[in-house]
């Protein structure tokens, strides 16, 4: 499972940006961003299972991405992959991190995401 700390840690390293917390009503929530134009590239989110279409209320440490559509297609068949919460679920997927043994298996997604918002 990928920590929350592990990614912020990463994505900071990586991409020289920090967790912003945006929204007061949901202070878990926290955006990445791009230094100049400041579009979002991922959103980490703690959810409901349930609103994700589980039958769950487990909470769940999300992160969400933009992906070419194609590639969202076929990652929804596997297990942890979702329509996006929140966002365009033909551009975005939810990640659910607890399903994530490694932080390199999302390097990849996040590197499409932030070429795909510039």
């Amino acid at each position: 499972m990928v920590k929350s700390q592990i990614l912020f840690d990463y994505l900071q390293d990586r991409y020289q940006t920090k967790p912003e917390t945006l929204f007061a009503k949901h202070p878990d929530y926290a955006v990445f961003r791009h230094y100049r134009s400041r579009k979002w590239f991922a959103l980490f989110m703690p959810v409901s299972a349930k609103k994700l279409g589980l039958a769950s209320d487990e909470v769940l440490n999300i992160l969400n991405l933009k992906l070419e559509p194609q590639f969202i297609d076929v990652l929804r068949q596997q297990k942890g992959y979702y329509p996006a919460y929140h966002m365009n679920k033909e551009h975005w997927i939810s990640i659910d991190l607890a399903m994530i043994e490694q932080l390199d298996e999302l390097v990849p997604l996040i590197e499409d995401s932030h070429r795909l918002t510039k």
